[in-house]
């Protein structure tokens, strides 16, 4: 378990560089930790994670799967990231799940480097 506490002044994605990733584990995240540099580095260490994606994120899809809309999942995807700065951060292919929720006629999109 890792309990991290600060002042509402600092940034949530700032507890990145003081969390100790461990190989195998998964990280669920909001989309206040969105930092590919971030990202890539808990990648590097062989863990995983799983966050809402923003909304202003570019990416090209590289690949679809196919899904079972019925289930309320709408696409998933194997994407790039196309930012030059965001491609420099995080240089790998991700994986972009997203899903529509019927009773909250909402659609919330996940980013996650678990293949």
């Amino acid at each position: 378990m890792f309990i991290h506490i600060t002042n509402g002044k600092v940034h949530d994605v700032n507890v990145l560089d003081v969390l100790c990733s461990e190989p195998g584990s998964i990280y669920l995240m909001d989309r206040g930790y969105l930092d590919f540099a971030r990202l890539y580095a808990l990648n590097q260490n062989h863990a995983y994670f799983v966050i809402r994606l923003k909304r202003n994120t570019k990416y090209e899809r590289v690949y679809s799967c196919p899904v079972d809309k019925s289930t309320g999942l709408r696409c998933d995807q194997t994407i790039k990231l196309t930012n030059a700065d965001s491609a420099k951060d995080y240089p790998e292919h991700l994986r972009r799940v997203s899903y529509y929720d019927r009773e909250k006629k909402r659609r919330f999109d996940y980013l996650t480097n678990h293949f």
